[in-house]
């Protein structure tokens, strides 16, 4: 059986999933005044995507910053929202979503990485304590503590972790929020680059209060919602835009965080999780040797037909 690497990834999270229903993830208890308090706390970024051209000077800073080098997800032309945009070497990039309104046709783009959950479900279903929601923001991933389960991918209701599937001690990938650039008193690299404001790093609550000043001056321009405020128990990445936010790839979750029950889920990783991970890299690492083998054979073919 011969798959491609998307269908392979699609199967692959398929099977995780499968097994995260044995370890029934369940919903948490609506959010106490106090937990509502909380989620003001630290740094945020707001985005807003009536000001975004779609220049991509975000995407090239962040790369340049991490060290990370191209990818195929790099490719600009991909628009459509079930596209997958992420991957281990790209941490942000821009969805470009044709947004029809009566017969002139409206690009609207819109930056997608890791939204840094206030009560984010990787950290809460990661058995080792590898991904960690610090005080000033940035949800952080401690490669010596991961385990290589994946569950935090199962978890994120955003879908945004990714593995580096091809390397030999792959570890999970995401953004960072540029932890170590806030550390030194910096703001993002992202942010530092856009060109037309539509990326502001203050304090998460002054950013909330900015975009309901914006969309009580403009309402003609903004819906009413900021994307984030209160998803998933609220989010450091925020989102305003001219349009429903499902057209723009962004998907509709609940308020309430994302609660996994860690304790039955330790008691499975082993047999389940773990065993259909190393299975399943397998499949495809073999079935990748072997596309390459048929490609160099194919190639001396054609090689030898054309010296005849």
């Amino acid at each position: 059986m011969e798959i491609d690497r998307r269908s392979f990834l699609k199967l692959s999270a398929a099977s995780i999933a499968g097994a995260a229903v044995l370890v029934s993830p369940t919903p948490a208890l609506a959010s106490s005044g106090n937990e509502s308090q909380a989620n003001t706390n630290g740094k945020g970024m707001l985005v807003d995507t009536t000001k975004c051209v779609g220049c991509r000077a975000c995407v090239v800073a962040c790369k340049q910053w991490n060290h990370n080098p191209s990818s195929p997800v790099d490719d600009e032309s991909k628009t459509h929202n079930d596209t997958p945009l992420l991957d281990s070497k790209t941490f942000t990039n821009i969805r470009a979503t044709d947004v029809q309104q009566g017969l002139e046709p409206k690009w609207v783009y819109t930056k997608i990485q890791c939204m840094h959950c206030q009560k984010p479900g990787c950290a809460e279903a990661c058995l080792v304590g590898a991904l960690k929601k610090t005080e000033t923001g940035p949800v952080t991933y401690n490669e010596s503590k991961c385990i290589g389960c994946r569950y935090c991918m199962v978890a994120c209701p955003f879908g945004i972790p990714t593995y580096q599937w091809e390397s030999v001690t792959p570890w999970i990938r995401k953004c960072t929020f540029c932890a170590n650039r806030q550390a030194q008193g910096l703001q993002p690299a992202c942010s530092g680059t856009c060109p037309t404001g539509a990326l502001k790093f203050a304090n998460r609550s002054e950013l909330i209060d900015e975009a309901k000043q914006r969309i009580a001056d403009e309402p003609q321009l903004y819906i009413n919602h900021i994307y984030g405020e209160t998803e998933v128990g609220g989010t450091s990445w925020l989102y305003l835009a001219s349009v429903p936010f499902e057209k723009l790839g962004l998907p509709n979750v609940q308020t309430e965080p994302v609660v996994v029950n860690a304790e039955r889920a330790m008691g499975l990783v082993p047999p389940v999780l773990l065993g259909m991970a190393a299975l399943m890299t397998g499949t495809y690492l073999v079935t990748k040797r072997r596309k390459k083998l048929q490609a160099k054979t194919s190639k001396k073919d054609e090689q030898g037909a054309k010296t005849k």
